[in-house]
């Protein structure tokens, strides 16, 4: 039986990029009523709208009203609208069921679940996880990666397993359903998303959600390395599964650094509870490639590799990116959007062991100063270059042979991108003119 023909459903947040798409295409297969609400004006979402030109549905673009939140039978919020919002509170207050995507699709899959969340690694971790999996099962992979399953519920059986990955948004509004996956893994854990969730307390306590829920059957794979690991599983009742780089037998990856041998670990563990071996990880490992944007080899030209690494929008994503290459040889793009989290550390690591660094961006002049301040003999060379564009003309003229120049800012990308892919696609625009 359909539950949603016929409902009145508000769907807010359609998007520039289709994070609404998907859904409002399947509510309107659903026979449901369907009203796309998104406070962005029109032209700048007519890509998106054209993708759903002959569908019945009504639009209310460039503002929210009240009325179509507080007289729909359900809202479907989009992860980025705050809880608090105070459309969805005037929708909570009249007692409409606020929904999302993601929970849309898990209430209604029949098949095991396996959800992963972290800070940075978890869409390269859902990735190689869906991968080994689907070498021996029927696998999905969806959720935060890009990919809604929605539309594949006809098709997912019981006997299949799903791979999902969650970040705190998706996390913060699934509380209220108060479920967690049978397989929870969390890949690193550090300050991020704080103009959203205000404290690095309220982050990990989103976080926990993808664990809060699970009875003893369940499972929690977390990094024995973590500083954040006994906070995380404080009052867990899953079984615990450790990974690590340290005393476990490396994989042989495509893909370079040590967060990546680490994320191919986390991904194992994963799949050794449905007994995949060793072995089977591996040959499953050889053929992966990477994803868009995580240290992606996008251009080589003159013995210089240039890598987009652009997802790097916290201080200690670009810090292990510079590791993954010998010292010195690394030409580092750094800076961007401020999002108030601590660069001491990045700056600190520039300084040791990169060649140069390319401060754009609002926090551009910061880096710069700070590096600046620390310089000693042999330390990085540091360029203060406001745009991409400058970074890279300096790049092509200090690169020898050897050298990768690394798109990794340590920063968020909305000062001048309207997002870290834009960002990513740009370098690798700039790397091959």
């Amino acid at each position: 039986m359909n539950d949603l023909a016929g409902k009145r459903i508000t769907v807010v947040g359609l998007g520039r990029f289709g994070g609404g798409i998907a859904v409002t295409r399947w509510l309107v297969e659903q026979q449901a009523h369907v009203l796309v609400t998104d406070q962005a004006e029109p032209d700048a979402l007519k890509e998106s709208c054209k993708q759903l030109e002959g569908l019945k549905i009504d639009f209310r673009l460039g503002e929210h009203r009240e009325e179509d939140f507080t007289s729909a039978d359900l809202v479907v919020s989009s992860p980025a609208v705050p809880l608090t919002s105070k459309y969805l509170s005037a929708a909570r207050a009249k007692g409409i069921p606020i929904t999302t995507e993601i929970r849309l699709f898990i209430e209604r899959c029949p098949a095991t679940i396996f959800g992963v969340t972290g800070t940075k690694g978890k869409s390269t971790t859902t990735a190689m996880l869906g991968q080994i999996l689907s070498r021996r099962f029927k696998t999905w992979v969806g959720g935060n990666i890009g990919v809604s399953l929605l539309g594949e519920l006809p098709n997912i059986k019981s006997d299949h397993l799903v791979v999902l990955e969650l970040s705190s948004f998706m996390l913060e509004h699934l509380a209220e359903a108060r479920w967690s996956p049978h397989v929870a893994l969390v890949t690193m854990l550090a300050a991020d998303h704080l103009d959203r969730h205000g404290t690095f307390e309220a982050y990990l306590d989103a976080k926990k959600t993808l664990l809060r829920f699970q009875g003893p059957e369940d499972y929690i794979v977390v990094n024995e390395e973590s500083g954040h690991r006994d906070r995380l599983l404080s009052g867990s009742a899953a079984k615990v599964i450790l990974f690590g780089v340290k005393d476990r037998k490396p994989f042989e990856l495509k893909i370079p650094g040590e967060h990546n041998q680490l994320n191919a670990q986390g991904a194992f563990a994963a799949a050794s509870i449905m007994g995949i071996s060793w072995q089977e990880a591996q040959d499953a490992l050889l053929d992966f490639r990477g994803l868009p944007h995580r240290l992606q080899l996008v251009h080589e030209a003159g013995g210089v590799r240039y890598y987009n690494d652009s997802i790097a929008t916290i201080p200690e994503a670009a810090i292990a990116a510079l590791c993954s290459f010998p010292p010195r040889t690394v030409i580092q793009v750094v800076g961007g959007y401020d999002k108030h989290l601590s660069l001491v550390g990045m700056c600190a690591a520039l300084v040791e062991n990169a060649k140069a660094a390319l401060c754009i961006g609002d926090t551009g002049p910061t880096i710069a100063r700070a590096m600046g301040q620390s310089s000693q003999t042999g330390a990085a060379a540091v360029y203060d270059c406001h745009d991409l564009e400058t970074a890279m003309k300096i790049a092509r003229q200090i690169a020898s042979p050897g050298d990768v120049v690394l798109l990794s800012t340590g920063c968020a990308s909305y000062d001048q991108f309207d997002n870290f892919e834009q960002r990513g696609q740009r370098f690798a625009e700039l790397a091959k003119s």
